[in-house]
């Protein structure tokens, strides 16, 4: 389908309602079923070396509300929304009973640690897709390529190939974005770059230059997709390749699904991802890849889906449940969190606070 034959989806979508749920649960109840507790990274990862997340004892079982601390109580809401569908509503049910995952590798620098990516990939068995992070301030374009040519290096070893991402976080301009991505596949291919850069016409800009100098790397958006007001437009503005999709931000398992469906009729693919949630709270993502409906080529063949990027469960060096990676993937379901962890990574009475009148704020939204 070509971009002027694609369909004219000029509203923004409004988010659904929430299902099976005629009345927003009392903060109260919320409140007797929260627990917060603090798990520290492995690696320090997007500005953080410690990951605050409230869980709930909910009717539908435990679930996570993590929206990150510098959001305010709109979009933190969205997240709630998640929450609420997972625990107290009835999320779109799952078609497959496990996902493909990528690796995730943050911005070490392999200068100082020339084993750091071989260990961190050690701990995704069987992936053969690797999201590398770049354009991390303070480093330079060399680091991350060296990043991403040590990813090569060890599927070589191994005689395989990798699919490999690299994630800017919108930290280019178009003009580095160009030269970048020109450097970083100079070594091999790119399944793809995300988030390049931060605007919908500055990826705009970088998708046509990439195609008019002959460069193939597909350009995805993620931040302008679960940031905006309206997840469509850099889709309909033709900005990008694919798109990178998080429940929580969102809104919930039935919002993802619904936003593939529109974001499939223009062409393009989706990747689930997530939001660096516990395992608790990565279960809406799986939900959500899971229930995904099956998309086929034109000539009828089943066409699998993106590798989700839900393994960021190895970025924790304590997490509060494990959802371990077998062959690739991973099994789709509830989990329940270990006791002795949480109670050992409780968050200090301040901090339990700070979320308690954070959820009030979020409900108030909804409400």
């Amino acid at each position: 389908m070509s971009r002027t034959d694609r369909p004219d989806l000029t509203a923004p979508p409004d988010l659904p309602a929430l299902p099976n749920l005629p009345d927003l649960p009392a903060l109260t109840d919320l409140l007797d079923r929260a627990r917060v507790v603090a798990l520290p990274l492995r690696t320090r990862f997007r500005g953080v070396d410690v990951r605050e997340v409230m869980l709930f004892d909910a009717p539908g079982g435990w679930v996570e509300w993590s929206p990150f601390p510098e959001y305010g109580a709109e979009e933190a809401s969205r997240w709630l929304r998640c929450t609420l569908e997972m625990g107290w509503g009835a999320p779109p049910a799952p078609l497959v009973d496990s996902v493909e995952v990528n690796a995730t590798i943050p911005a070490v620098d392999v200068a100082a640690d020339g084993e750091a990516v071989a260990k961190l990939l050690e701990r995704y068995p069987g992936c053969t897709t690797v999201k590398v992070k770049v354009a991390e301030p303070g480093q330079a374009l060399a680091d991350d390529v060296a990043r991403v040519e040590a990813v090569r290096a060890w599927f070589a070893a191994r005689h395989e190939y990798p699919r490999v991402r690299v994630d800017a976080n919108g930290g280019w301009t178009p003009a580095e974005a160009v030269d970048a991505i020109a450097a970083l596949t100079r070594g091999g291919p790119l399944d793809y770059v995300e988030q390049p850069c931060r605007t919908v016409d500055e990826l705009a800009e970088v998708r046509r230059t990439l195609q008019r100098t002959g460069i193939f790397a597909r350009v995805a958006a993620d931040e302008l997709i679960r940031k905006a007001d309206d997840p469509l437009a850099v889709v309909r503005a033709g900005a990008c390749d694919v798109a990178v999709v998080k429940a929580a931000p969102l809104g919930g398992v039935g919002a993802v699904v619904r936003v593939a469906e529109e974001i499939g009729r223009f062409g393009v693919p989706v990747t689930v991802s997530s939001a660096l949630e516990s395992a608790v709270g990565m279960g809406a993502g799986l939900r959500a890849v899971a229930a995904l409906p099956p998309i086929h080529d034109d000539d009828g063949t089943p066409v699998h889906p993106n590798a989700a990027g839900l393994a960021t469960g190895s970025l924790f060096a304590v997490d509060v449940a494990e959802r371990p990676i077998v062959d690739g993937r991973i099994a789709v379901g509830p989990v329940t969190p270990d006791a002795a962890v949480m109670e050992e990574c409780a968050a200090p009475g301040g901090r339990r606070d700070w979320w308690f009148r954070r959820l009030e704020s979020a409900l108030g939204v909804l409400g």
